[in-house]
């Protein structure tokens, strides 16, 4: 699994005035939760973190506050409505063994028959919620969308075991094989002649 790692600094006041002190010095306001009942308040920069939140890939975080080191995942990110810049940032502790809810990228893998023959397509879905323990989460799900033919989809209840439980519902379509109005136009044309 990839690996993120960005360095924090141990906050010793927090609140909403140390949290705008904090912003105006350049630094985001950061919680680390889920080690037990100790929660960790940090701040770090945008220059450690923008490749982690602006990318479409999953991440195990390592952070490094005071020189302790801890795996995490980003739980979710607070931005100004208007500015879109950075307010707030909060991640999971992963502790081995421990479940953890986690949403994971799909990649989509394969040349499917009906794409061939000039099907279009359509992926609905791009990622999924699962519960795991740290151990056996994955930087992807790989869908293999080789078998679809025209007018074919594949769901959640399709793919292979995953050695982690699907929290999504299991009818949901994740990609299908669209036919075009052209495909449709001239299979309608053959069966008039």
């Amino acid at each position: 699994m990839k690996t993120f790692t960005i360095d924090g600094k141990q906050r010793t006041e927090v609140g909403k005035k140390a949290s705008k002190a904090d912003r105006v010095a350049g630094r985001i306001p950061c919680v680390l939760y889920g080690g037990g009942n100790e929660t960790v308040h940090f701040t770090t920069s945008i220059t450690e973190v923008r490749n982690l939140v602006y990318s479409p890939n999953f991440y195990k975080v390592i952070i490094n506050i005071n020189g302790k080191s801890t795996e995490a995942l980003m739980k979710d990110i607070t931005f100004h409505p208007t500015t879109e810049e950075i307010l707030h940032i909060d991640f999971h502790q992963l502790i081995p063994g421990q479940i953890v809810n986690a949403e994971i990228p799909i990649n989509i893998v394969g040349q499917s028959e009906g794409v061939k023959i000039g099907g279009k397509l359509l992926v609905k879905v791009r990622k999924l919620k699962v519960k795991s323990t740290p151990e056996a989460l994955k930087d992807m799900i790989d869908v293999d969308i080789t078998p679809l033919k025209l007018g074919q989809s594949i769901k959640i209840k399709d793919l292979p075991e995953q050695g982690f439980q699907i929290i999504n519902s299991k009818s949901i379509p994740i990609a299908s094989i669209e036919i075009p109005r052209a495909l449709k136009s001239a299979g309608a044309k053959a069966e008039k002649k």
